[in-house]
């Protein structure tokens, strides 16, 4: 007989491997829809070019930085990525998970990690770990963002309290934006809140006049305007380079390879996490068509590899700018390359003026931005759900703005998981039920016992301990038809249940064995461990039939 194995596994992994690659289906609905996505895609590239300089800036990467990201990581991960409407360039997440990168080992460690994490995270994707996301409970992911808004928020605050070149003083930033508080300088820091003040109430007020009117170019526009009329103290971004750069590989060796492995698996899993909950976003908020999750890593991989070898940094797929696509009308991925080629020109043919724009105005964009990232309704209606929840989500979200982000979802996913299988555990029933019919002389001495639900680890122990707490019988009836997950641990207790009992002197039947749980029963040894092989029964009237037999026999 011919082994049909290797070559079906072959075929099944030639086809995963195509699926990940572009084709012509991605642009099926372009001859309809190219005029909508063409104005989605400028207006994505107007929103997204504060942001870009914004969070370029705030990593400690600079404003190039953020810029390249946007334009090379932009193009790559449309045209590779598994979304028709995904926006991806640099974000407030990955800005948080940088900041102490830069900090640590220099602003040349930022390209080679976003080289290593891209290969990570495109592997991922090969491998089929598209899918992971979603093990990862909603209050988690609702309290990691909440943490990440508070730190891009806290992180604004040391670039509006003086002119000087701010470095991060402190691994946490609320320390530090304390700090930058406490020795503020008083006429900087007044400038620097009348500019805040003006971008934010252009990006509040101005789309409430016009949707299509980007509040937040407009109050850029303005205090730069204000800061070249009036003599103004505010720091400006300055030179910004008039073309994109050669793509070059970043300087390595194997001991800094080592020193930044951890870090580039903390990015590539924020890259996956993020851009995963991007696409999926992406694909509830209107009819965009399906998403492939692991060509969608496969994608953000590649988009962050090529930004790495351009100097640029890691790339995600960004929540806020593929909202505003979609929203926009973008359907097909020429929408997103059309926001790269928006900021393509903006490097192009008006850098110098770009440069002119004060920081305390893209402060003012972010912090803004870090804002309207929490949303009071949501927050509310998780602390109000369960206890379990509300936990995780407050776990999270301070564990985040206090430690680190990766940790912060591990904690997260843990919390949710010691709740989840306390529960879970909770709804293993033990029930003595009674014999029904015409009762017989000694039924009092036969005990029926059903469990019910899962029978697993967490609730192993409280069974067995309340099946052998049975006084006064000398048969029990194990009834194991309803019974749903069992584990080997399940399992094991069950055997130690009956051998507990029969040592005791109590005879154990056993009814209703599913036939998904036969073959692990007699693996673990709880059929073996009944003191004949015809104690299992198939019917409950044949186990109490053969009980009361054995009554008979102990009272003649």
């Amino acid at each position: 007989m011919t082994d049909t194995t290797a070559p079906s596994a072959v075929r099944r992994m030639a086809t995963h491997l195509r699926s990940l690659l572009p084709s012509a289906d991605d642009y099926r609905s372009a001859k309809r829809t190219w005029r909508r996505d063409l104005i989605a895609g400028l207006t994505v590239g107007i929103v997204a070019l504060p942001l870009a300089l914004g969070f370029g800036i705030s990593s400690g990467a600079g404003a190039e930085a953020g810029l390249i990201t946007a334009i090379v990581a932009g193009v790559v991960a449309a045209v590779f990525g598994g979304s028709n409407v995904q926006v991806s360039g640099p974000t407030g997440a990955m800005v948080v998970v940088l900041a102490p990168i830069v900090a640590t080992h220099g602003l040349g460690a930022v390209a080679l990690v976003s080289v290593m994490a891209g290969i990570l995270v495109l592997a991922a994707g090969a491998t089929r770990l598209g899918r992971a996301v979603s093990f990862i409970p909603w209050p988690v992911i609702e309290g990691f963002t909440l943490g990440i808004a508070v730190i891009i928020f806290l992180q604004q605050v040391p670039a509006l309290t003086s002119p000087g070149v701010h470095g991060a003083s402190h691994t946490n930033v609320a320390v530090e934006a304390g700090e930058s508080l406490i020795g503020a300088d008083p006429t900087y820091l007044l400038w620097s809140l009348g500019a805040v003040a003006i971008v934010a109430a252009c990006m509040l007020l101005l789309p409430k006049l016009h949707p299509a009117i980007p509040g937040s170019l407009v109050g850029i526009v303005v205090v730069t305007l204000v800061s070249l009329i009036l003599p103004s103290p505010l720091r400006v971004i300055g030179d910004l380079p008039h073309s994109l750069p050669a793509p070059a590989v970043p300087a390595w060796d194997l001991s800094t390879l080592s020193a930044l492995a951890l870090p580039a698996v903390t990015v590539a899993a924020l890259a996956a996490i993020e851009s995963l909950l991007s696409a999926r976003v992406a694909a509830s908020l209107a009819d965009t068509g399906p998403y492939n999750p692991d060509r969608e890593l496969v994608g953000q991989g590649l988009a962050s590899v090529a930004a790495g070898l351009f100097g640029g940094m890691p790339a995600t797929g960004a929540i806020a700018r593929t909202a505003v696509n979609v929203r926009a009308g973008g359907r097909t991925r020429i929408a997103a390359v059309t926001h790269a080629v928006v900021l393509l020109v903006v490097v192009l043919a008006v850098a110098q003026p770009v440069g002119m724009i004060p920081l305390a105005a893209l402060s003012a964009v972010l912090m803004v931005t870090a804002v309207r990232m929490v949303h009071v309704a949501t927050v509310s209606s998780i602390l109000r759900s369960t206890k379990a929840d509300a936990a995780a989500f407050v776990i999270t979200a301070i564990v985040t703005v206090s430690v680190d982000l990766i940790v912060a979802v591990v904690i997260g996913i843990a919390v949710a998981g010691v709740f989840a299988i306390r529960n879970l555990a909770g709804a293993t029933g033990v029930h003595r039920e009674p014999i029904a019919g015409e009762p017989h002389p000694g039924d009092e001495r036969i005990a029926i016992v059903r469990l019910d639900g899962p029978l697993f680890f967490a609730a192993a122990d409280r069974v067995a301990d309340e099946v052998t707490s049975l006084g006064g019988v000398s048969v029990v009836i194990l009834r194991m038809s309803q019974l749903e997950l069992v584990d080997a641990t399940g399992a094991r207790i069950l055997t130690e249940i009956v051998q507990r009992l029969e040592r005791d002197g109590v005879t154990v039947l056993i009814k209703g064995v599913r036939e998904g749980h036969e073959e692990l029963f007699r693996t673990v040894g709880v059929l073996d461990a009944l003191r004949h092989h015809k104690h299992l029964f198939a019917t409950l009237p044949d186990a109490i039939a053969h009980a009361r037999s054995h009554i008979e026999r102990e009272s003649a």
